[in-house]
């Protein structure tokens, strides 16, 4: 039998052949990589974090995933990852608010604090979307929806966000749509 492995067991006087076949490609198999969750990579942050020390990252994971599962409990329901990610920009627009008003109080300390705490969560979002890329998903969106005025940027954002998925803090998309709608 080719591609077939048999083994003999022995013991407690019971004796069985098994014969089992073996795919070949099982570990070769192309395209196939088990993609992790965004909670579960805070997961396994927070688990590494404790086991090298770093309390910045321990800290600031561990209160994103306290967000995750207060959201979770509050809508009862598990989060995907756009809604994880959503969160995690939303903990980052916190700490950014937070860090303005550590420069306005001049505590040097809360600064270096909360922009520690930015860089640990933007690990966890995809790579920024470039603003020329942006704007190019932007116009797509005002074309399609033929949107002619700000008064029509619910429409544009409905199209975008999805496009944009976590690659820009909604602030900044806003910003864009409202941008090229003036024109």
């Amino acid at each position: 039998m080719e591609g077939s492995k048999q083994r003999s067991c022995s013991g407690h006087g019971i004796t069985y052949t098994a014969t089992h076949e073996i795919d070949p490609n099982v570990n070769k198999r192309k395209g196939i990589i088990p993609l992790m969750t965004i909670k579960s990579q805070l997961n396994e942050s927070m688990k590494d974090a404790m086991r090298s020390g770093d309390e910045v990252r321990k800290r600031t994971v561990r209160m994103a995933l306290a967000a995750v599962k207060q959201a979770e409990v509050d809508k009862r329901t598990e989060l995907d990852d756009m809604a994880v990610m959503s969160l995690i920009q939303k903990e980052i627009k916190n700490r950014g608010e937070s860090l303005e008003e550590a420069k306005k109080a001049n505590r040097a300390d809360l600064m270096e604090a909360n922009e520690a705490e930015i860089k640990v969560l933007e690990a966890f979002l995809p790579e920024a979307i470039p603003d020329e890329q942006l704007r190019t998903l932007v116009q797509d969106a005002i074309n399609e929806t033929g949107a002619a005025s700000p008064a029509d940027m619910g429409k544009v954002m409905k199209i975008v966000m999805p496009r944009v998925a976590g690659r820009a803090p909604n602030n900044r998309v806003s910003a864009t749509v409202r941008e090229l709608l003036q024109k």
